[in-house]
């Protein structure tokens, strides 16, 4: 125990140090705690074998799930708190299109070019392999997203509409990946599972949105007991603990296998709160301070868990250069397309596709569901290789997006420690 805790305390501490260097480099502090964690992995530091020096396995990392998890369940309901009705209304519809669509476009993009080098060299790349990483390239990460907003306190259309797109990619992500990974598998076996492929993806999104309704609502009739401050972000803590713990629960009715996906759930719990309580937004804004050394662990503990073996595999670097490329290329395209599709201006046309490349856990969570493939290994492999890069240069390529669009106010120099003195 005492050596998990030593861990996790070099983690933050390591996270925040480099932070100060990056911000002499006018990166994006994310960047540093994913890079901390590279430093404090099983491929750096953690070779030394040095007891509570960071971590030695990724095994010892993969231990650290609970944290990772809960930390992406509180990101997940600060997005879902972007869901306001004032907002849904005036860019709801929008948002939703533009989700669909470029999303769907990923795919289509990454499909073709993937199937195009099998076609070319078949011995590389199966094609049930290229369509399930084609379904993996539509999802984006939206922790690394909100992080660069709120270390920024970037505010305006692009921002709001990112928040928006960014929620709905993972329910969009969910449906192409259970379809695609659907078809690979029939056309690995020879035979087509209706509920893998239709129901059970349908089942999740609806059960997900269910279960989040209702905590949602409950988070906000309990909280209506409490009137300090302190209570009501703990009875909120609390309650996003339960949401998490709840959406990792799975059962079959009648040989249907059914779950819920974290980042709906959550998603769905924060936007029905934010939506029916009237104090809202002073709650959110505490329980954001509450979670702030969470959300560094959670990216410390992602770098950490980042397989440095895949860069000795020339193939896979191979095959994961064309796919971030292809990838990058959908992403950017599909979003342009569906931004003039819905007339957005053209500052937005122009950046919002930059600001969809982060890729981190979600898809990981796929390329371990497509491992199961005959070629999965390297569609893991390459999802692995494509969320390195992604994560390292995906933070700083937002931050310049939302820079071009003026919606970025710079943090300043202002110190807390000279702000709080006490005056003589």
């Amino acid at each position: 125990m005492e050596i998990y805790l030593i861990c996790l305390a070099s983690a933050l501490i390591g996270g925040l140090m480099l932070s100060r260097l990056t911000k002499l480099l006018n990166l994006p502090a994310v960047t540093a705690y994913l890079v901390a964690g590279l430093l404090l992995g099983p491929f750096g530091l953690g070779r030394l074998n040095v007891p509570g020096l960071g971590f030695q396995t990724l095994e010892q990392v993969e231990l650290m799930g609970i944290v990772t998890e809960t930390a992406l369940g509180f990101i997940a309901f600060t997005i879902g708190n972007e869901f306001r009705l004032s907002q849904l209304r005036s860019m709801g519809s929008s948002a939703i299109t533009i989700g669909i669509l470029q999303a769907v476009i990923t795919t289509i993009v990454v499909d073709i070019i993937l199937i195009g080098l099998h076609c070319c060299f078949p011995t590389i790349i199966s094609i049930p392999c290229a369509i399930t990483l084609g379904a993996i390239a539509s999802a984006t990460a939206p922790a690394a997203t909100l992080m660069v907003v709120r270390q920024y306190k970037a505010d305006g259309p692009l921002t709001r509409l990112l928040m928006l797109v960014v929620a709905i990619d993972d329910a969009v992500g969910l449906v192409l990946f259970s379809v695609s990974f659907g078809i690979a598998t029939a056309l690995s076996n020879g035979h087509v599972s209706v509920l893998a492929v239709v129901v059970e993806p349908i089942l999740e999104i609806v059960l997900s949105l269910g279960l989040g309704s209702l905590m949602g609502w409950l988070l906000n009739w309990l909280e209506q007991f409490f009137h300090s401050r302190s209570k009501r972000m703990t009875i909120s803590v609390a309650f996003v603990l339960l949401t998490v713990g709840l959406s990792s629960v799975s059962f079959e009715i009648a040989g249907v296998h059914c779950g819920f996906s974290l980042l709906l759930v959550c998603m769905m719990t924060g936007t029905i709160f934010c939506n029916i309580c009237s104090t809202s937004e002073e709650l959110m804004e505490r329980v954001d301070n509450w979670v702030m050394p969470l959300n560094i662990l959670f990216f410390v503990i992602s770098g950490a868990e980042l397989d440095l073996e895949v860069l000795s595999h020339p193939v896979t670097i191979l095959v994961g250069i064309i796919y971030i490329l292809s990838r990058s290329a959908g992403k950017c395209s599909g979003a342009a397309i569906s931004c003039k599709l819905t007339k957005q201006s053209k500052p937005i046309t122009d950046n919002l596709g930059i600001t969809l490349l982060p890729q981190a856990g979600v898809a990981l969570g796929m390329a371990l569901t497509a491992a199961t493939l005959s070629d999965g290994a390297l569609a893991r492999n390459v999802v692995l290789f494509a969320v390195l890069v992604y994560e390292l240069i995906g933070p700083a390529l937002t931050k310049c997006a939302l820079l071009a669009v003026g919606e970025i106010k710079p943090e300043g120099r202002t110190s807390a420690r000279r702000h709080n003195k006490p005056k003589m």
